[in-house]
């Protein structure tokens, strides 16, 4: 069973999926326009992305599309009433893993669901990268791996740490940081930066993460 995030803006349909979809055991977030499943995309880890395409604010295929941008790998299903090739075209090329269109029967929904989650647990996604001895950097789900145990970053603590892993040796600056760190309507905060590199550091240890006076950070890890 998975947890999934489902995107339908039409609540007696949202409402009917998650009932049956949690029936079988599966952990559901809900929720009914574009920006709510941004939002929730980037604060918890999903094993299936389900996704109506005419949403309130983001469409789904602009979702799914910026989501694989940013290298959120979960499958990803199109629930929607478009039926031209045009359409299927589109949802393709935004990354999803497969198409179904309304109406649909729900044991058809359950299959296509299923064996999708069932094949991303059975593929290996991750690629490690040593930071020191004992810590270790899974790049395809952005977790830190202490001793073979997962362990878990704040949303903040994790985008950083996937900046500092991809600009490992460069000084960052706080204005390329703070552009990386906090989205279109949130205030940076200096302190709030220290806070996140703190506890970063509580993990992975203080020579990680050098600072550089008047300039900014510097990522190392181990050669």
């Amino acid at each position: 069973m998975g947890k999934i995030l489902l995107l339908e803006d039409d609540a007696n349909l949202n409402e009917t999926v998650t009932e049956f979809l949690e029936d079988e055991g599966h952990d559901v977030v809900s929720v009914f326009d574009g920006y709510e499943a941004q939002e929730k995309l980037y604060e918890s880890k999903y094993d299936l992305l389900l996704l109506d395409v005419n949403t309130p604010g983001i469409n789904g295929f602009a979702l799914l599309k910026e989501a694989r941008e940013e290298e959120v790998l979960a499958p990803a299903i199109f629930i929607t009433s478009l039926d031209s090739v045009n359409d299927l075209e589109q949802g393709y090329d935004s990354g999803c893993d497969d198409y179904i269109r309304k109406p649909f029967a729900l044991k058809e929904l359950q299959i296509r669901v299923e064996t999708l989650i069932r094949r991303g647990f059975f593929h290996d996604t991750k690629e490690l990268i040593n930071i020191s001895n004992r810590v270790l950097y899974d790049v395809k789900n952005n977790e830190l791996v202490i001793d073979d145990k997962i362990v878990p970053l704040g949303n903040k603590e994790s985008k950083l740490l996937k900046l500092f892993m991809k600009t490992e040796g460069e000084v960052l600056s706080h204005e390329r940081i703070y552009q990386h760190l906090w989205d279109f309507g949130e205030e940076p905060s200096d302190t709030a930066l220290r806070t996140y590199i703190k506890n970063i550091r509580k993990i992975i240890g203080k020579d990680r993460i050098v600072s550089i006076k008047k300039q900014g950070y510097k990522f190392m890890v181990d050669k």
